[in-house]
């Protein structure tokens, strides 16, 4: 008797410790590197020197097609800490602000109701306003003591200095080799172009050592088997037309991941020490997937997929990316993906891929590209950048991993991108993606409501269906859609109208021709700011003398941003600059515009001054 019951006391002791260990909570460790591609030795990157990175790996699962779904560190973000679509919560733009409804919450605040301490002690960057408690506070000279004195934490540790602005910064001390480095076909071969990419290199290689001391602090303070640690890079690599565009290679990040062997129950089926998965995952995902690791179930209002945890969900086949205005400049594009093949959809296709931003200008390969395009120095793949876009693009990432082969044309390949094309409409449609509203109207129209809300509100608020067929058919270049774009220009919705004017202004001269009697009434009596704006851009450009005195002095009103806040001011003076000499009547007047002002948001408001700046810089030289 004595024997049974110390055997079913010692058998409740065990299952009590089972029981304690099964409920157990993991900590998460996000280690993260600002600008990077999968430029890594684990990623078979011959000319990468990233030995801490590559140890970790071969005990980790290596992420062969993660995607930060926006090319820029800002709408990036915003994706992280909401789980949702920056297209869907109006923040897509390059530090724009804008707020969720109040019932949703960022995700640190679910991680801490499920009694996680929360800390990201460096760089947060969002266009989503903060409201309430985001992440705990912690005292930066005692992390590692804090966060071992506050398991289960969810931590994220950012490195910058692989940021965009540390591939430009001379002097530098070169540590690889200029002549080793691939040159992708996109860019020219030059000493230049060579320096840049080998020091973004460098870069990368202090970042390895920074990872290796970020684990090392973790295994010293005895957390290491108690913590899944992620290590990824927050967008494409800081180069030209890898940053800031939706292509793989503005989107593809490395992604690796470890978990401690006794929280293998929260590893999905492929996971191994040193395997490769070729499973599409994004930011997009990355929130619902901390819950998920945490036990809880991600809420419903997130639009991603758990990979990891409790509540995971099965394989995505299809990827989604998006570019809207980058810093002072507009612009529409939409991305998507499966495991093979890119498509993109550009619903402004009249601009220039490689239009004038001023930060992105200040990288040495930017500037010796530009100059070589203007030259006649470059090859066909090399000067696209700077040309106007295609309607759509289509690329296999298996055989053209620059992206440069156009197979859009291609009728062997016209059922996949059939396919993309299908996926694209239906995310937008599922997401319901604001992004096609002119940026004023999304924050300023419907002053109730947030933009998710306007989004999810119905075709009576937010007709989306028909807007973006609109847009489709504006961005088309398809002449035979004139009439169709005129007609709409005189739709209630003036959305509807804006992509009517946007379309009669990608036809150039043959679009504003023919729309020209309906152009100049919208430009002159039309209730929505941003609907005169492009009206009056279409007949400054491309109209006659009478329509130029027009465009004009409607361009230089909406360019003051105390009149019409600052995305009016925006849109205004980028219609301005693509007037080029024709704008030259207005440099008196150009010159007394407020470059700064009290204008809501705070964030982006340098934009008009840069434009300013810029468009009188042209004046003067004539260029």
């Amino acid at each position: 008797m004595r024997k049974l019951t110390s055997y079913i006391a010692f058998s409740a002791i065990i299952f009590s410790a089972c029981l304690s260990y099964s409920a157990e909570k993991p900590n998460i460790l996000w280690l993260t590197a600002e600008d990077i591609g999968p430029h890594l030795g684990c990623y078979d990157d011959d000319y990468a020197t990233t030995p801490e990175l590559d140890k970790f790996a071969t005990r980790s699962l290596l992420y062969l097609n993660a995607w930060s779904t926006a090319p820029v560190c800002a709408p990036a973000r915003t994706t992280l800490i909401s789980g949702i679509y920056p297209p869907s919560t109006g923040s897509e733009h390059m530090r724009s602000m804008s707020q969720l409804p109040k019932q949703f919450k960022m995700y640190p605040a679910y991680m801490r109701d499920a009694g996680y301490f929360c800390v990201n002690p460096g760089k947060e960057d969002y266009n989503l306003e903060k409201v309430g408690k985001v992440w705990d506070d912690v005292n930066k000279r005692k992390l590692w003591q804090e966060l071992k004195g506050q398991q289960p934490f969810m931590a994220v540790l950012n490195q910058t200095n692989t940021h965009e602005s540390k591939i430009r910064t001379r002097p530098h001390k070169q540590v690889h080799d200029p002549a080793g480095v691939r040159i992708p076909a996109h860019h020219p071969d030059t000493p230049e172009v060579r320096q840049d990419w080998a020091q973004y290199y460098d870069n990368i290689t202090k970042m390895d050592v920074w990872f290796g001391e970020q684990l090392a602090e973790l295994d010293k303070q005895g957390m290491a088997d108690n913590t899944i640690v992620f290590f990824y890079g927050d967008h494409g690599s800081g180069m030209p037309r890898h940053k800031r565009w939706p292509y793989d290679s503005g989107l593809r990040v490395p992604l690796i991941i470890h978990i401690p062997e006794k929280f293998k129950d929260l590893a999905p089926e492929e996971y191994m020490p040193g395997a490769k998965t070729d499973r599409i995952v994004g930011f997009i995902d990355y929130a619902q997937t901390v819950i998920s690791l945490a036990g809880e179930k991600p809420p419903a209002h997130m639009q991603g997929n758990a990979f990891l945890g409790k509540h995971a969900d099965p394989p995505q086949e299809y990827g989604f990316g998006f570019r809207g205005r980058m810093d002072e400049r507009y612009d529409l594009v939409r991305t998507t993906r499966n495991r093979r093949y890119v498509y993109l959809r550009h619903y402004m296709p009249h601009k220039v891929y490689g239009q004038y931003i001023d930060y992105m200008f200040a990288t040495p390969t930017t500037r010796v590209w530009k100059q070589m395009f203007d030259d006649g120095k470059l090859t066909d793949a090399q000067s696209l950048f700077w040309k106007t876009k295609p309607f759509e693009e289509l690329y296999d990432l298996q055989t053209d991993p620059d992206e440069v082969n156009n197979l859009v044309d291609s009728q062997e390949h016209q059922a996949v991108l059939n396919e993309l094309r299908q996926q694209h409409v239906d995310w937008t449609m599922r997401v319901k993606d604001v992004g096609f509203l002119p940026e004023d109207e999304l924050h300023n129209k419907f002053t109730n409501m947030t933009p998710y809300e306007i989004g999810h509100a119905g075709p009576k608020v937010y007709p989306l269906k028909q807007i973006q067929m609109v847009a489709a058919s504006a961005a088309s270049r398809d002449l035979q859609q004139i009439p169709f774009l005129i007609e709409m220009l005189g739709d209630e919705n003036s959305a509807v109208r804006y992509w009517a004017a946007m379309g009669l202004l990608i036809r150039g001269e043959t679009g504003v021709s023919a729309g020209q009697k309906n152009l100049r009434k919208a430009a002159l009596t039309d209730g929505s700011a941003s609907v005169r704006v492009i009206a009056a851009e279409g007949l400054g450009r491309y109209g006659d003398e009478q329509d130029v005195k027009i465009a004009l002095a409607i361009l230089i009103n909406a360019a003051n941003a105390e009149n019409e806040g600052p995305y009016v001011a925006m849109l205004a003076l980028n219609a301005i600059d693509f007037m080029d000499e024709r704008a030259v009547p207005l440099k008196e007047e150009i010159e007394k515009l407020p470059t700064k002002g009290d204008w809501v948001p705070s964030r982006g408001n340098a934009y008009v001054g840069n434009l300013i700046g810029k468009i009188l810089d042209d004046l003067k030289t004539g260029s």
